[in-house]
């Protein structure tokens, strides 16, 4: 829960910092800044930080980033300016990415094959429940203060009791993990792109849904919450049905028909004229997401050796975060010129098209083997 979407419990705050901060330089794209320049600090050290856990402990390291997730997290409620703030963000992400490798490395210890499948369904839909925990609850707290949101954080320092009494670490069982043959790959450089595609157009939900919602529909800081937070629960429903998928398809499939929903949730966005129509097309985009995530580890895990776990892990992370950073800083200039709204209309548009010309693409090259 403290890992993929935990960024976003400041992200209702956002809208307020262009009245609280307004006589700074760029505060609009600063304060989108807030939620991914924790996505940044991933994406630079995560591939590092894996060689540091796999000799330092996975326990060790995870209550070490407990600490600095609750530390650091919780400096916005008492630093006062907007580039302490950032700072502060920065090394939170340092923290975000040593839980996030450490949990996915450790499902890749703990379950194998269809078991991994499931296992990654309940922790994408449980990473879901985090997102509505931190988003809801920041909308209601943004609300009361903008600072306010960031205590939020001080939950790992909750979490942080159960790993020190419940984490097992135990040295890997190479007959229990061991992998097909065919499945060994150590050049993943396809799936890590694959996710860094992923969390660029999945993170235009958090980073340009508020703007739309408060500032073009008016919204309050706890109805915008509710909103996202009905995208995290679908979010959850899509991980959940994951393991349904894979027995039917295998993970290339998977992700084109989770990047065809997310279009789908995208294109019906552009078109909403009621705030509360919002209940009925983010979750479209939530499901396409959650079916995504699952896929992504999954299909890491599948391929990468279970000496390579940890590093394999942390290329990953790093992949998508440097996703989740640069989908503000890719998408900011189309949003301008666009407008937030009809922004969404074309993204809808871009991702379906580029998926039919790849599935085109693959069934013309299908056609010319047979």
């Amino acid at each position: 829960m403290l890992t993929m979407m935990s960024n976003i419990a400041i992200v209702t705050m956002l809208p307020h910092l262009n009245t609280i901060f307004k006589d700074v330089p760029n505060i609009e794209l600063l304060s989108r800044l807030m939620i991914t320049l924790p996505s940044l600090a991933i994406a630079i050290f995560a591939p590092f930080l894996g060689h540091f856990i796999n000799k330092f402990g996975k326990k060790k390291a995870t209550i070490t980033g407990l600490l600095f997730f609750s530390l650091f997290g919780t400096a916005g409620l008492y630093l006062n300016t907007v580039y302490e703030i950032l700072f502060s963000r920065f090394l939170f992400g340092i923290a975000i990415a040593i839980l996030m490798i450490v949990s996915t490395s450790l499902v890749g210890d703990y379950f194998k094959n269809e078991q991994r499948h499931k296992f990654m369904g309940l922790q994408s839909a449980f990473i879901s429940i985090g997102g509505i925990v931190f988003i809801v609850g920041g909308g209601i707290l943004s609300d009361i203060n903008w600072r306010y949101p960031f205590a939020i954080y001080a939950l790992g320092l909750v979490v942080l009791i159960f790993v020190i009494k419940y984490l097992v670490e135990h040295k890997v069982n190479a007959t229990f993990i061991e992998e097909d043959e065919h499945l060994l790959n150590h050049n993943l450089w396809y799936i890590y792109l694959l996710a860094f595609i992923l969390m660029l157009i999945f993170y235009i939900l958090p980073t340009q849904m508020p703007f739309l919602i408060v500032n073009v529909f008016h919204a309050s800081g706890t109805l915008t919450g509710e909103i996202i937070a009905t995208a995290f629960i679908f979010n959850a429903a899509g991980a959940l049905t994951f393991a349904k998928l894979k027995k039917r398809f295998n993970f290339s499939q998977i992700y084109i028909i989770g990047m065809i929903v997310l279009a789908i949730g995208f294109f019906l966005i552009g078109f909403v004229t009621s705030v509360h129509l919002f209940f009925l097309t983010s979750p479209v985009v939530g499901f396409g997401g959650g079916i995504l995530m699952a896929n992504m580890t999954a299909w890491m895990l599948s391929v990468a050796h279970h000496t390579k776990r940890i590093k394999s892990s942390g290329y990953l992370t790093s992949s998508l975060f440097l996703g989740q950073f640069c989908s503000p800083l890719i998408t900011h200039p189309f949003v301008e010129y666009f407008g937030v709204q009809d922004f969404f209309i074309v993204s809808g548009i871009f991702l379906l098209l580029s998926v039919l010309i790849i599935i085109v693409r693959r069934t013309l090259k299908f056609c010319t083997k047979n």
